[in-house]
């Protein structure tokens, strides 16, 4: 029969924590009092009776996805596609779309024919690569200038399976974009606040696995301070902590 081990009776443990405590006060690494510690509390619902909702809510169209019609992957990946060509095909085969994932503004499908004589005047900014989705291939990343101060960002990625070889756009999105980032696999757009002075808008594309599409899956309002030195840094302000959350749709 194995013994049972020795255990200290309860009051004989906290009498030797509380001699052990009292016994580091005087040492440097010591123990010390972090203050109170707040009570922690849950969300609180409001409104709880509200009816529940029947109509369905506005597509905003954030899971549209599109294959590109007549372009064809290379099999070194994105890296060899011309990005003007993948802008191209897709107002060709949306002629009547100027607006929304699939179409291409009025005013900037015939810049798309001077690319090649005027590189600096073409809507087609310079591209960027990224894998994105995390199955080890890169996506490619479009930026294309727009009316108005407008700026699309899109995001195409190659095929898998029955698509392999073929391109397919897993976002698209416009703003009057001050900066565009790469954070990780996330495309980060930030756009100045009109209505609010000394903020602006960040929103945080991610790949959603679920519906093969990038979401935004964060949105917020930051506020920035103006810039007191141009020669440092590369963004509209510094920014201070605290974001301020708010949906933009």
């Amino acid at each position: 029969m194995r013994p049972r081990p020795h255990r200290l009776p309860r009051a004989a443990l906290l009498t030797t924590a509380a001699a052990a405590l009292l016994a580091g006060c005087g040492d440097a690494g010591g123990l010390q009092s972090a203050g109170p510690t707040p009570t922690a509390a849950g969300p609180v619902r409001l409104w709880p009776d509200l009816p529940p909702v029947t109509a369905p809510p506005y597509d905003y169209g954030e899971t549209d996805t599109a294959l590109v019609p007549g372009v064809k992957v290379p099999v070194g990946g994105v890296r060899g596609l011309d990005p003007v060509a993948v802008v191209r095909a897709e107002a060709a085969a949306h002629p009547t779309a100027y607006a929304g994932p699939d179409g291409v503004v009025r005013e900037t499908v015939p810049g798309l024919d001077d690319c090649a004589r005027t590189p600096d005047s073409c809507p087609v900014l310079t591209p960027y690569y990224r894998d994105l989705t995390g199955d080890g291939q890169e996506e490619l990343i479009v930026g294309i200038r727009m009316p108005q101060q407008q700026t699309e960002v899109r995001c195409y990625m190659p095929g898998h399976g029955k698509n392999r070889g073929r391109l397919t756009r897993i976002m698209s999105a416009s703003d009057q974009l001050v900066r565009v980032e790469l954070a990780g696999r996330d495309i980060v757009l930030r756009s100045v606040s009109a209505g609010i002075p000394g903020y602006e808008y960040r929103t945080a594309w991610s790949w959603d696995g679920r519906h093969q599409v990038m979401l935004p899956t964060r949105d917020e309002i930051v506020r920035v301070k103006p810039r007191s030195d141009k020669a440092h840094g590369d963004g509209p302000g510094d920014e201070h902590p605290g974001p301020v959350r708010e949906e933009r749709r």
